[in-house]
């Protein structure tokens, strides 16, 4: 399948983008350290057989530039919007992937127009999110610690200046000190209908994903009231980082969500 590959002019950055397939479109938005290619290498081609994949990289990430000014959920959502703007496509489905998944829900709440539905994965509203004490190791985190993993690779491979991965590590650790809190009300107003999928053994608490899933009008007797129009999936076996090696599931959860399925000869 041939992309086609670009830079847009976004908020002062050159925000780098593909576009994968044909049909409604569906944004795909990568984790923190990451690129397309790296969360979405496997997942990415089976989204693309029934619908117009616009991926793109972050701020400081794969082959988008840094520059000066820090690294905010809320900034790259709006980064995401402005070049939604500037493709000229809108509404589109959205998929995001922890921050990446961060970004979406922030897209959903402030840019509504822009959105139909979410796919939020490995995603919490607030800090109780998480497991107690796993955002304090966020504090002694160096770059060489990151050294060998796929994160580090790919950047060495794709970032416009290599020498950079150090800056990118310290402006993460602010970002995540910094992460938004939704309050409950935003959440519940929130206009998009939502897929919820977290891991079994993932960074955020199984309860945190039922908390969130309720507040989008879940957690009821489907047989007696009707099916809500927001769903959970939690996948067994499944940690944060082992998440985009369940492509497979995630693909056909994600068709039968937002209404487009593969061709039958794919």
């Amino acid at each position: 399948m041939t992309a086609t590959t670009g830079y847009a002019p976004v908020n002062g950055l050159r925000m780098y983008h593909e576009i994968h397939g044909e049909g409604r479109p569906l944004l795909l938005l990568h984790g923190a350290f990451s690129d397309i290619t790296t969360d979405f290498g496997d997942l990415l081609p089976l989204l693309a057989r029934g619908r117009r994949v616009i991926a793109v990289e972050f701020q400081g990430h794969g082959r988008t530039a840094d520059i000066d000014r820090p690294l905010t959920i809320e900034q790259l959502a709006a980064d995401c919007a402005e070049l939604l703007r500037h493709l000229d496509v809108g509404p589109v489905d959205v998929f995001g992937f922890s921050v990446g998944a961060g970004v979406a829900l922030q897209l959903g709440l402030r840019h509504p127009d822009l959105v139909d539905r979410l796919v939020l994965a490995s995603i919490t509203y607030d800090s109780a999110g998480f497991h107690p004490g796993l955002l304090d190791g966020i504090e002694q985190l160096q770059p060489e610690h990151l050294h060998g993993s796929p994160y580090h690779a790919g950047y060495l491979r794709l970032a416009p200046r290599p020498e950079d991965f150090p800056t990118l590590v310290a402006k993460v650790k602010e970002m995540d000190r910094n992460l938004p809190d939704v309050p409950a009300d935003e959440v519940r107003g929130l206009a998009a209908p939502v897929l919820i999928v977290v891991g079994d053994s993932d960074i955020v608490r199984p309860e945190h994903a039922v908390e969130l899933f309720r507040l989008l009008g879940g957690g009821v007797a489907g047989d007696a009231v009707g099916l809500p129009r927001s769903r959970l999936a939690m996948l067994p076996g499944t940690s944060h980082v082992g998440m985009m090696q369940r492509a497979d599931w995630i693909a056909a959860m994600v068709d039968d969500f937002l209404g487009v399925a593969a061709p039958a000869s794919a």
